[in-house]
């Protein structure tokens, strides 16, 4: 589980747009729209499909998925350029991934923009009103300096695999009691309510460290991923996260009977944290109604722990928030479970 969650869904679930496909629809073939086009060929990013002066088939190239979008170069391009300063250009994009329209758009924008720009020197050279000084921005990419993604995907995928491993196992370990009779022989023993609650957990969160273990070995040696922070804070916040998951787990197993019960509750709340956690998404795009019940989120909190002790080299006292608000949610599931707990011979 460990190998097939990092190898193939770091490497597959990933929000980069690598490829646009262009359809264009030149109906000016002038030197002006070739350059054009010449300037979209040399952008690693698009692929044009296909070069036409007939505008009937592009509808098509986008309803059939053959191009994410159709670049239309009006009659007359040239010469309006030419005579009036200024020409007009339709982008068509395939939005049905806003995502994906929105990047789709602003890298055309830039190239546009940037073939403008060489058309202004080249035509009609420098405007006296441009100001002859030049700001040069330098950029520099913090914590991951050649955004990679699988750097940013690799932490958020340990942490659903530890709560998948540490969830499942401690509820269905605990209802397969109920459903083979050997609940009713635990319940005669002396043993207290808390005492089975974390006998019931602890093996299960030697398990899921086992797991981080295993996942953060196979990030470094597949992905080459940094790890900035220190083994001691990961693995102390991943402990108290597990407080809390396989409480709730627990908690889920000790109100359900059947196994099937456990599976259908379990997931309602998987997919609801692993949507909400931020582990595709930022958190701060969100509604703000659903930023405020993320903070009900276990895995909200480690998805930010996790990144940040991984690639900034975060400390305890940059994140005392998360550890305390993890803390608290773990102490709540724990008491929950054992209240919830009846103890009946």
């Amino acid at each position: 589980m460990p190998i097939i969650q990092m190898v193939i869904l770091v490497n597959a679930a990933t929000l980069e747009l690598k490829k646009s496909d262009v359809y264009v629809v030149d109906q000016d073939m002038s030197d002006a729209s070739r350059q054009l086009v010449d300037k979209l060929k040399g952008n690693p990013f698009f692929q044009i499909t296909s070069i036409t002066d007939n505008d009937h088939l592009a509808d098509q190239q986008l309803l059939n998925g053959k191009a994410g979008v159709v670049l239309d170069i009006p009659e007359n391009f040239e010469k309006h350029l030419k005579r009036n300063n200024q020409a007009s250009l339709q982008l068509r994009v395939d939005a049905i991934n806003g995502l994906a329209a929105e990047l789709t758009w602003s890298y055309m924008n830039s190239v546009i923009v940037d073939y403008n720009n060489q058309i202004r020197a080249s035509w009609m050279g420098v405007s006296k009103f441009d100001p002859p000084q030049k700001i040069e921005v330098s950029q520099r990419y913090w914590y991951n300096p050649s955004l990679i993604y699988s750097f940013f995907m690799a932490p958020g995928v340990l942490v659903i695999l530890v709560t998948l491993v540490g969830m499942f196992l401690a509820a269905v370990n605990l209802v397969r009691e109920k459903e083979i009779g050997t609940m009713e022989q635990l319940n005669v023993t002396p043993i207290k309510k808390y005492q089975f609650i974390a006998a019931k957990m602890i093996p299960f969160l030697a398990i899921a460290l086992l797991d981080l273990s295993f996942g953060l070995l196979i990030a470094k040696m597949v992905f080459n991923m940094p790890f900035e922070g220190s083994l001691l804070v990961l693995y102390g916040f991943t402990t108290v996260f597990l407080l809390g998951v396989l409480g709730l787990g627990l908690l889920i197993s000790v109100v359900s009977e059947t196994q099937q019960q456990v599976f259908f509750v379990s997931y309602f709340f998987l997919l609801v944290f692993i949507l909400m956690s931020g582990l595709f998404t930022p958190v701060e795009s969100m509604p703000t109604w659903a930023q405020w019940l993320d903070h009900l989120n276990p895995m909200y909190y480690m998805m930010k722990v996790i990144r940040n002790v991984v690639l900034k080299g975060s400390g305890f006292f940059d994140l005392k928030y998360e550890f305390l608000s993890m803390l608290g949610y773990g102490v709540a599931m724990f008491s929950l479970a054992v209240m919830r707990y009846r103890k009946t011979a």
